[in-house]
């Protein structure tokens, strides 16, 4: 079985979810906590940390059944097929998802353009380039996951 990526409608992630779940699909809905603020109070909100993406864990020739979900619109493509998501990038994401916010970062002579391999936190041995060096943070591209991680220090 593998983990695809289904577009949902805008603001439906968690319904989509909760629909699947209710089916027997194997879905996750990777959620952060947001402090959200209204005229009268502030407010923690769990938010998906991907908008308008679940993934599901299906065959593929049970591809067709998450569209009994009414928020399910697409798969997402790529090269033509159905987007495949590793089993260990899903791990990846669980674990920094349950990791604490704290993290022991050193750092020695890192110049723009460096590929370097994390050694602590969630993303522990993932290859990384430098994209930035500033006064207080660093950017580092995670090709492989395809984000941006922004890691920031006190010197």
């Amino acid at each position: 079985m593998n983990w695809y990526v289904v577009y949902t409608k805008p603001k439906w992630e968690k319904k989509v979810a909760a629909q699947l779940n209710t089916m027997g699909i194997t879905c996750y809905c990777p959620l952060i906590i947001q402090i959200r603020q209204w005229t009268d109070r502030k407010k923690k909100v769990a938010v998906p940390l991907f908008n308008s993406y679940v993934f599901v864990r299906l065959e593929e020739k049970d591809r067709n059944l998450v569209f009994q979900s009414a928020g399910a619109v697409r798969y997402l493509f790529w090269l033509g097929k159905a987007a495949i998501v590793k089993d260990d990038e899903i791990a990846t994401i669980q674990k920094w998802l349950d990791s604490s916010d704290e993290y022991d970062i050193s750092v020695d002579q890192i110049k723009i353009g460096d590929t370097i391999t994390l050694d602590s936190g969630p993303f522990v041995s993932q290859k990384a380039t430098v994209q930035e060096i500033n006064s207080n943070h660093y950017l580092l591209v995670l090709e492989t996951l395809g984000c941006v991680l922004k890691i920031n220090y006190n010197r």
